[in-house]
């Protein structure tokens, strides 16, 4: 029999912490677009200019965004895995693109765990060039940093995000934005992009089984060439899905060997990153960053450089 680690109960404590605090900030999030709502529909100042950490109206828009079908166009279908795009305003330039995969053999559980898990990042994610955690900021958000590579002759790309998740019996969320942190300002060996709304859902499918959402919506401060964005749908993004698959099959061989107890994603006592400010931190504009002009790059991509998956 499975043994728990000797803290569970005090996660358990945490955990019911963790939903009171969520309903605390649903509530406190009504309240500021109340005051905030602008004649035209637009709580101007919370959507545009306030950092804010995910709530349980956040995260139950992203769920139904994973789930509904409407207004997605199919763009890839084939062994399990379903890529979708949807087009945005002519002023957008920046598409939405939603995955989705069948994880057979994979509980929900133990896929949660590896796409937190930044140690075994390293082993599967053939496309990161650094990741590290910057700061927490409660027991089920952080600020994190994330540089990819892009196949050559393209320009590497990283992010500053905010990031919360949170459990919901045997499902699970991870959700992204692109802020500013001080200390962490566009490097000039990367172009700055901007995440504006990604995350994962991780839905049970049986004791052993899962499927997992991926939903981006990501401006890579470029002006990218066609074949690029057709790559993205039609080849990269399918074979990062079943890249985390594969990942999710060999973690609970791996973690066995490698602190198996040790998960602050889980167990938040055991997250010593130091705190960080709302108060330090700003939303990150596209319009702030440098605009790259891509689009007369010629295609050159072999099968292993596919640097152009990722989430953020």
């Amino acid at each position: 029999m499975k043994q728990e680690p000797t803290h569970s109960a005090s996660w358990r404590k945490q955990d019911k912490l963790l939903v009171q605090s969520c309903e605390l900030r649903t509530w406190l999030h009504q309240i500021l677009k109340y005051i905030f709502h602008t004649s035209e529909g637009e709580p101007a100042i919370w959507s545009e200019n306030m950092v804010h950490i995910p709530d349980d109206a956040d995260f139950n828009s992203f769920r139904e965004l994973c789930e509904n079908p409407d207004g997605w166009q199919c763009q890839y279908d084939k062994g399990g895995t379903t890529v979708w795009s949807q087009e945005q305003d002519s002023i957008k330039a920046v598409k939405k693109l939603k995955m989705r995969i069948v994880c057979k053999d994979v509980s929900a559980e133990v896929l949660y765990d590896v796409l937190h898990d930044t140690s075994y990042r390293k082993k599967w994610d053939s496309n990161m060039i650094e990741t590290y955690d910057i700061g927490r900021l409660t027991v089920n958000a952080d600020v994190g940093y994330y540089s990819w590579k892009c196949p050559s002759p393209l320009k590497n790309r990283d992010f500053v995000t905010l990031r919360s998740w949170l459990p919901l019996g045997s499902d699970y969320m991870i959700i992204n934005y692109s802020v500013k942190h001080p200390k962490h300002p566009a490097r000039k060996d990367y172009v700055r992009a901007v995440s504006l709304q990604t995350g994962y859902f991780v839905k049970a499918n049986g004791a052993n089984s899962c499927v997992l959402y991926y939903l981006t919506q990501v401006d890579p401060k470029g002006s990218l060439p066609k074949w690029v964005v057709n790559k993205v749908s039609q080849f990269v993004a399918p074979k990062a899905m079943k890249k985390i698959y594969k990942a999710g099959l060999k973690y609970p061989e791996w973690k066995r060997k490698h602190e198996p107890d040790f998960k602050p994603w889980v167990y938040p006592e055991q997250n010593t990153l130091p705190s960080v400010n709302l108060e330090d931190l700003s939303i990150q504009r596209a319009d702030e960053l440098e605009n790259i002009d891509e689009s007369g790059v010629s295609e050159h991509i072999s099968e292993d450089e596919d640097g152009l998956s990722k989430d953020s």
